[in-house]
């Protein structure tokens, strides 16, 4: 039996996804791009559905400007190799994620969900990102992934901690179990792909 991850995960990564990753640096650099713009829009859809609740509104905030900043790095580290954006790509395992949130309930209960899904897509990411950071080839890379792993650690546990803001830990608690055990099914239901950050 696999060892959760530091992060929780139940799940660790399988290996060879950094060597599939290398086959092509310019595919995975691409849906890394998108995923910074995706988490950046996420916030802000999370800003613009919850503008009551001022500690989500105050602790997004800032969290849009890094995701933004974030695109903003790898697209340097795309020009670099001229490497173009191109065109954006299904996420299969994000959409499966966003299946599992509960439909209906309360206001906090539909926050919950979304945050949630949230932390879980930051732990995931920045679980492969220290992937990168140890074992990828080039070395230039190294260090730009060990520095997004830990901001992105960072927001995993801001999500958690908002969950828990807007209603009981222990229905958080015992709710991020489930996602953690739906996060094992769909990594293992999905193909592992070297073109694809989650």
């Amino acid at each position: 039996m696999k060892e959760k991850s530091k992060l929780g995960l139940h799940l660790p990564t399988d290996p060879r996804w950094v060597n599939l990753a290398e086959m092509d640096i310019g595919e995975i650099l691409i849906d890394h791009a998108y995923c910074e713009m995706k988490a950046a829009s996420n916030c802000i859809s999370l800003i613009n559905a919850n503008p009551g609740r001022k500690k989500l509104v105050d602790e997004l905030m800032p969290i849009v400007t890094e995701e933004w900043g974030h695109f903003r790095m790898v697209l340097r580290e795309m020009d670099k190799r001229n490497i173009t954006l191109g065109k954006p790509r299904k996420d299969e395992y994000v959409n499966a994620l966003i299946k599992f949130q509960k439909k209906g309930g309360s206001p906090e209960e539909r926050v919950v969900e979304k945050l949630l899904t949230s932390a879980l897509i930051e732990a995931r990411s920045a679980e492969r990102f220290r992937l990168l950071s140890l074992h990828i080839s080039d070395e230039s890379l190294k260090g730009f992934y060990h520095d997004l792993m830990v901001s992105e650690a960072g927001h995993y546990k801001l999500f958690l901690q908002l969950a828990i803001h807007y209603s009981e830990e222990e229905k958080v608690r015992s709710r991020w179990e489930e996602y953690l055990s739906h996060e094992k099914e769909v990594l293992e239901s999905i193909e592992l792909r070297g073109d694809r950050m989650h």
